[in-house]
C-alpha cells in the first residue's frame, strides 16, 4: 500500500509530532511514523519523567494551540540557582542566580511532565496529522522529486521530504550517509522524581559536584525532578541499589533545604555523550533534535534545542511552499542548515565545555569556577544576557513559532 504526503517524519517522541503539527497547521500533508504504541506514554499515572521548557518553547506550544490545555499542569520556573560543592558540605560561597523578575517577559520557563505533553500532542495530531504508531522505518529511496519511505510492515510512504526525528542513533541519518562526531562522557544520568516536605518556591537548582552535576527541578506541589549525573561505574552501583539505599546516597548531595525526601515514582537512567551530525540535511532528508545533535543535560536544554530546530525547519518549509518551491530541494534545506547549525553546535560544545570544567575536583579550577559565577552574578547586564539565553530568547533571527506567532 502506498500513501503520498508532503512530509514524512520518522520519530514520534516529541520533536516529530511537534513538527508535524506545525506543518499541518500551515496546510502541508504530514505523516509521523512512531516506533512505539500510541498508548505507551499517554497513561494517567505519574512516572516522574518531565522536561524543562524554556519560555520560547512554551510560546511554540501556545502557537500550536497546545498550551491552553497544559498551562494548569505546568510548574513555572521562577528562579534558577547554580553553585558548586561537595556532597554533604552544601553550596560554595559564590553562586549564580537567575530571577524571572528581571526579565521583561516574566518567566524563565516551565516544568512539564512527559505524560501531559505527549497526550496533548496525540490530541493535537488527531484529524490533522497521519499518526502511524507501532511502526518502524526500514528503508528510504530517492525517486525523482520524491523519497520513498518503507515501513517494516510492508507499507510505503511517498513524500517530498523525509525528516529524521529518530534520536541519536538515527536510522534516517545513517541511510542518508550522514556521519556523526562525538564522544562518551563516562557518565550516566540517574533520573527520578522526589517528594519533599517543604515547598520549592518554583526554584530550579543546578549543583555542580566533582563527579557530575545534579539538577533539582520543581514540579507541581512539593515534588521535584532530579537529573543526577555520576561517573559511569559509580552510577551503575547506585542504580542497582534498592530505593531506600538510593535515597541514602542521594541525601548528602540533595541537601536538607527541602526537608525530608522520598521517591515519588520509578527511576530511570541513560548514558551521556556528545554527538553531532556531520550535516543536518541530505538529498530530500533533514534532521531535527537528537538526530542532529545530542547534548549533555546540563541546564535541561536538549528538548529546547530540538524545538528550535522544529520552529526553524517548519518556517523554512512553509515559506518555500508558499513561494512554489520544492520543499525537499537542496536549496531549501540548505537554508535550514545555515539557520540552525551554528546555534546548535555552539550550545552543544558549550555544554560539553561546562561539563568538562565542572566535573572534577581540581582546586585551581574550583577557584576559577567560583570566581566566574560570582562575576556573572555581580554584573547585571551579563547576568541578564545569560538569562535570556536560558529562556531561549537570544536567537537572531527568532523563528516565528518561538515568539508565539503562527506560520
Amino acid at each position: 500500500m502506498k500513501q503520498n504526503f508532503d512530509v514524512v517524519i520518522a520519530g514520534g517522541g516529541l520533536n516529530g509530532p511537534m513538527l508535524g503539527l506545525a506543518l499541518a497547521d500551515a496546510g502541508l500533508s504530514v505523516a509521523v511514523v512512531d516506533a512505539r504504541p500510541a498508548d505507551l506514554r499517554a497513561g494517567e499515572s505519574f512516572d516522574g519523567r518531565a522536561y524543562a521548557l524554556a519560555l520560547a518553547s512554551q510560546r511554540l506550544l501556545a502557537a500550536l494551540g497546545l498550551w491552553r490545555d497544559l498551562a494548569d499542569k505546568a510548574q513555572p520556573i521562577n528562579e534558577v540557582r547554580a553553585s558548586q560543592g561537595h556532597a554533604g558540605e552544601g553550596a560554595g560561597p559564590l553562586w549564580l542566580h537567575f530571577d524571572s523578575a528581571e526579565l521583561e517577559e516574566g518567566r524563565l520557563g516551565y516544568m512539564l511532565e512527559d505524560r501531559f505533553l505527549y497526550r496533548a500532542l496525540l490530541s493535537g495530531m488527531a484529524g490533522k496529522v497521519t499518526h502511524i504508531p507501532a511502526a518502524e522505518v526500514v528503508s528510504q529511496e530517492l525517486r525523482g522529486p520524491h523519497i520513498a519511505v518503507g515501513l517494516k510492515d510492508g507499507r510505503e510512504l511517498l513524500a517530498s521530504l523525509l525528516v529524521g526525528a529518530d534520536g541519536r542513533a538515527s536510522g534516517t541519518a545513517t541511510r542518508a550517509g550522514i556521519g556523526r562526531q562525538g564522544h562518551d562522557y563516562g557518565q550516566i544520568a540517574l533520573v527520578a522524581a522526589i517528594d519533599h516536605a517543604l515547598p520549592h518556591g518554583g526554584i530550579a537548582h543546578q549543583y555542580f559536584l566533582p563527579t557530575g552535576p545534579l539538577a533539582i527541578l520543581p514540579l507541581p506541589g512539593n515534588r521535584s525532578s532530579i537529573v543526577w549525573s555520576e561517573a559511569a561505574d559509580r552510577a551503575r552501583e547506585i542504580r542497582a541499589l534498592g530505593d531506600d539505599d538510593f535515597l541514602e546516597v542521594l541525601r548528602p548531595r540533595f541537601g536538607d533545604f527541602l526537608g525530608e525526601i522520598r521517591l515519588a515514582g520509578p527511576r530511570f537512567s541513560y548514558p551521556l555523550g556528545l554527538t553531532l551530525a556531520d550535516d543536518y540535511m541530505a538529498e530530500r532528508v533533514a534532521l531535527v533534535g537528537d538526530a542532529a545533535h545530542g547534548v549533555h543535560p546540563i541546564a535541561g536544554q536538549g528538548l529546547n534545542l530540538g524545538l528550535r530546530d522544529v520552529a526553524s525547519l517548519a518556517e523554512v518549509l512553509v515559506e518555500a511552499r508558499r513561494r512554489g518551491e520544492d520543499i525537499g530541494s537542496t536549496a531549501v534545506l540548505a537554508r535550514y542548515e545555515r539557520w540552525r547549525r551554528p546555534d546548535a553546535t555552539a550550545l552543544a560544545l558549550g555544554m560539553d565545555a561546562v561539563n568538562a570544567i565542572f566535573s572534577n575536583d581540581n582546586p585551581l579550577l574550583r577557584l576559577g569556577r567560583s570566581l566566574g559565577m560570582g562575576v556573572v552574578n555581580g554584573v547585571p547586564g551579563l547576568r541578564r544576557r545569560f538569562m535570556r539565553q536560558a529562556a531561549g530568547l537570544g536567537l537572531d533571527p527568532m523563528p516565528r513559532l518561538l515568539t508565539g506567532r503562527r506560520l
